[in-house]
């Protein structure tokens, strides 16, 4: 990582050098901040008659005026002598709650080069951001235009995150119990914990923001989003996941088509045929074979068949939209680099071997032994709750029909439905709980980089996702192999998901923004400046976008998983990812404050987890098609024994497996024209490397 110490003595005063592009929207923003307030420049480049505001610090109510100049001061110096070499406005006075954050021209270069973004070069291709080569880039002196709006405040997030004391000192005005700062510990996080920071949240550009919703939401089109708007204004996490969102939700359109078909074009698609009874040989398919409203065999083997291939290439054509969405957003080229540890990493200081620099260090085998001795056990504990809770909604099913069949009142008519709602409201509770103890369980293992902590507490939340929506559908599956139990409850599991989240997700933002969002609705014009950005904290914190990729991920298994039994799923998918769309682009722009977005190249562990559910659904979709009623029925007629069906089944198996892996292999991650491209960042870093060592 290039070093920010040689960010120049002239950063001990900053602004921030702003472009014409947007001028109108520039001037809304600088305009409510007096502009002599801000500290003046003695760097040449970085001068400027506007500054741009972009993140607030939000400090406590009774903060004293010595700390808040102590912590300006600490912003706007260079990092050479322990600062951000960012820019400070105190908003009303020295003794008011908030400091307003900008930053200058060379700052913003620097960070640039340190994330690894890239930028279009004088030729027009885009290439890593080198600060010595800073000329030959264009719109170099437009930060406005050579940075999207999200990248500006994520640099500035970026510095504040890596203040660090150089050396063991009391914070000015704070009680000395909660006020001292040991070398080379986290700034910003002790003040977080001394009370003395509330917040730190980027600010909206109104203007902005009135364009992008009524290019995103408010116009009549159904189809098509503004990614690159999404993605200058909220950063790359949100244009990826609306990217994602959009793709997936267009490749549900051919899987919604063969499932109408399916359903009500083919025979048998729709009526039963009563039952037959017979045994067949041996192995898993002895029993009582029932013909009922599931699709005829041809449809079960031409479902079971597409949900696989299906999986497959949507997967491996989003990873090739993903490359090229990266490549035009300059995200390529982002590495895992030598970066300052995350905020919360702590342990004794002492020198990093590899880099060199004071820092806390924590010995990788004390965190493996965290990892294996406690957190493992702790989410095995947890799946065994998820198992004993749908071993008791079972029991108390059956206890409840027992009643109903003794007195057949209307009484315990309605007692047949308080198992499945005990059951939902259980898992709904530990869901809760155990979200909370898997984050202070990633916490407590203590990694070191951010994206460590993420992969981390990602998988943990995955595999009690994926147990606690899937172990039932599993269960009656192939423990109960009750196919037509097994449609109900997955039609019953997608239409009571699509009803709620409707209501939870249009519905409710809808009422809230249009009575109850008072803060921002009751503003004025003549109201003070700095009230006008201070309530934008009124709104609640932006909760993320693990959630959503959640219910994508269960939306997808459904599919993937269990399509070929109730082959309607894509189309009650279809229907609520439609407004699912809006309502989330409604969410981030009305209902919540403005979140930070780091540089990403991709959906990161998200990829794997749907690649792991798409290898899951080939067996899944290959012993539920042994498991149907209809090509049992088919088996007995052509005299076809128990262990020879279950021989085919595992040679289907493995073939399909096959299939998918020669599909994946065939298909490359990226398109050619972005393989080019990368090799051209890669190979003008290294010529731009070696002029530095010259």
């Amino acid at each position: 990582m290039t070093s920010l110490g040689d960010k120049g003595e002239g950063h001990r005063e900053t602004t921030a050098l702003l472009g014409n592009e947007d001028e109108g929207s520039v001037q809304t923003q600088t305009k409510v901040l007096n502009q002599g307030s801000w500290t003046q420049v003695s760097c040449p480049c970085c001068v400027s008659e506007q500054v741009e505001p972009l993140v607030l610090i939000q400090l406590s109510d009774n903060i004293q005026p010595v700390t808040k100049r102590w912590l300006i001061s600490l912003i706007e110096v260079s990092e050479r002598d322990g600062g951000a070499a960012l820019l400070a406005h105190p908003g009303e006075d020295e003794c008011g709650d908030v400091i307003v954050v900008s930053a200058p021209r060379c700052t913003l270069l620097r960070a640039t080069e340190d994330l690894g973004l890239c930028k279009k070069y004088h030729n027009g291709d885009m290439v890593a951001f080198s600060y010595n080569d800073r000329d030959n880039f264009s719109d170099v002196d437009d930060m406005q235009e050579f940075l999207t709006l999200a990248e500006r405040q994520y640099i500035v997030k970026y510095e504040l995150d890596f203040l660090r004391a150089q050396k063991g000192q009391k914070i000015p005005g704070v009680p000395e119990s909660q006020g001292v700062l040991k070398a080379r510990e986290n700034i910003c996080q002790k003040l977080e914990k001394a009370g003395v920071i509330k917040d730190i949240f980027p600010l909206h550009d109104k203007q902005r923001l009135t364009d992008l919703c009524r290019n995103w939401y408010s116009g009549k089109q159904i189809w098509g989003q503004p990614l690159d708007s999404i993605q200058a204004y909220f950063g790359g996490t949100m244009g990826f996941y609306f990217s994602f969102l959009d793709f997936y939700t267009w490749a549900l359109v051919p899987p919604a088509i063969l499932g109408l078909v399916l359903s009500f074009l083919l025979p048998g698609g729709g009526s039963g045929a009563g039952v037959v009874k017979e045994h067949v040989g041996e192995g898993v398919v002895e029993g009582v074979v029932e013909v009922d409203d599931s699709p005829s065999v041809s449809g079960h083997m031409v479902q079971a068949v597409f949900s696989m291939l299906w999986s497959t290439l949507v997967l491996e054509f989003w990873k090739r939209r993903s490359s090229s969405l990266s490549h035009r957003w300059g995200l390529l080229h982002l590495a895992e680099r030598f970066a300052e540890p995350r905020p919360g990493f702590h342990g004794t200081l002492g020198i990093n071997p590899v880099t060199g620099r004071l820092e806390p260090l924590f010995p990788e085998w004390q965190r493996q032994l965290r990892v294996g001795l406690v957190s493992v056990p702790l989410v095995g504990f947890f799946l065994g709750m998820v198992v004993l809770g749908m071993t008791g909604f079972y029991h108390g099913e059956a206890l409840a029909q027992g009643f109903h069949q003794d007195s057949g009142s209307l009484f315990s008519g309605a007692l047949l439905y308080l198992p499945s709602v005990a059951h939902i409201v259980y898992t709904n509770m530990l869901g809760n709980v155990y979200r909370t103890v898997a984050m202070q369980l990633t916490e407590w293992e203590n990694h070191r980089e951010e994206s460590s902590f993420q992969n981390h507490h990602t998988t943990k939340v995955l595999l009690f996702t994926f147990f606690n929506y899937f172990a039932v559908l599993f269960h009656i599956a192939f423990y109960k192999q009750d196919l037509p139990l097994l449609r109900k409850r997955l039609a019953s599991l997608l239409i009571v998901t699509q009803l709620v989240n409707q209501c939870t997700e249009v519905v409710v933002p809808f009422i809230v923004d249009r009575f109850f969002s008072g803060p921002q609705k009751k503003q004025q014009e003549d109201d003070p400046d700095v009230d006008k950005l201070r309530a934008q904290r009124s709104l609640p914190p932006f909760p993320g976008l693990f959630a959503e990729y959640i219910e994508l991920l269960v939306q997808f298994g459904y599919l993937s998983l269990f399509s070929c039994v109730y082959p309607l799923t894509a189309v009650l998918l279809l229907l609520n990812n439609v407004t699912e769309i809006r309502a989330d682009a409604y969410k981030i722009c009305k209902l919540f404050r403005k979140p930070f977005s780091a540089p990403v190249s991709n959906i990161g562990v998200w990829q794997t987890a749907f690649e792991v559910l798409g290898f899951v659904s080939v067996m899944s979709n290959c012993w539920l098609l042994l498991l149907s009623p209809r090509v049992r029925e088919f088996c007995l007629e052509g005299g076809i024994s128990g262990r020879n069906i279950i021989l085919f089944a595992i040679l289907v198996e493995h073939v399909l497996i096959l299939v998918k892996m020669i599909l994946a292999f065939m298909i490359p991650d990226e398109p050619d024209w972005v393989r080019i491209k990368r090799e051209q960042i890669e190979f003008h870093s290294m010529q731009a490397l070696g002029q530095q060592k010259l």
